[in-house]
């Protein structure tokens, strides 16, 4: 099935769509000006490109953990997002109520792996009418996806769209198994690799207090997840991932965003000659 998001199709050899930004609002300057570097460099390898921030982070390790600057504030900024650089939104969403307040700004709402078997909270995103991102949980097999695309049809809405984002390998540590790109793209829908989540180490800091992450392994990820013929690349990109406010460790550098998408553009373009 191919899913259009604003204008942009995805799925069914359509090009590959970047789904990138930081990966929490932390505020308008560094937002803005992240947003216009990624959308030039985008455009300079031809790929369109959905920004990615969480308005709210619900999921933390510790409960002093940065969530958000305000609901409000932080959806204000993603609105200026939209405007000022002609760019879809996708944002996560925790809570049946936040659906329609999110769908407010947001043309793709993300379900959170965590949260990817909630009933109610997958009904509500689809009642929105918006395109849902389910990614798949930690704990999950690919083709378990099923239970939670039937939840959304059942609101009304196929639009769809399935993300993998690696599964639990022991303690503090995921793996990614790249037959669940096929796997789940049989059940219908575009499917989408994580590049970035895929390298956190859960809870893995050295004290304990946030996930560690091994970012050395996001190019050979991403490329990896492009030649298996996902329909599109998830990347949480910040200027300086050192002093992010949230996945620190696991972040892409901006600076390195070009390099990357210059090889999975060559990568993808392999993928679709041979199809």
């Amino acid at each position: 099935m191919k899913v259009h998001i604003q204008a942009i199709p995805i799925g069914e050899r359509s090009p590959l769509v970047l789904f990138a930004g930081p990966c929490v609002v932390e505020g308008r300057d560094i937002t803005l000006r992240t947003a216009e570097t990624i959308k030039a460099c985008a455009s300079r390898h031809g790929l369109p490109v959905v920004f990615k921030s969480s308005y709210r982070k619900a999921n933390r390790t510790s409960g002093k953990s940065f969530s958000t600057l305000g609901i409000d504030e932080a959806l204000k900024i993603l609105s200026e997002v939209k405007e000022t650089f002609d760019l879809p939104i996708i944002t996560d969403i925790h809570t049946e109520a936040e659906a329609a307040i999110a769908a407010e700004v947001a043309d793709v709402l993300q379900i959170p792996a965590f949260l990817c078997r909630q009933t109610d909270l997958l009904w509500a995103a689809g009642r929105t009418g918006k395109v849902v991102n389910i990614k798949k949980g930690q704990f999950l097999a690919p083709g378990d996806m099923k239970h939670a695309v039937t939840k959304v049809v059942e609101s009304g809405n196929e639009r769809i769209l399935l993300t993998e984002r690696g599964t639990t390998f022991g303690y503090h540590n995921l793996v990614v198994d790249m037959r669940s790109l096929p796997i789940m793209r049989d059940l219908g829908y575009p499917v989408i690799l994580d590049a970035t989540h895929s390298v956190q180490l859960p809870g893995g800091d050295t004290a304990g207090m946030k996930s560690g992450g091994e970012p050395q392994f996001i190019f050979p990820i991403a490329r990896a997840g492009v030649a298996a013929g996902c329909d599109g690349l998830f990347l949480e990109v910040h200027p300086d991932p050192s002093k992010a406010l949230s996945d620190a460790a696991s972040q892409l550098p901006l600076a390195l965003l070009d390099r990357l998408l210059e090889q999975v553009k060559q990568i993808d373009a392999i993928v679709k000659q041979f199809s």
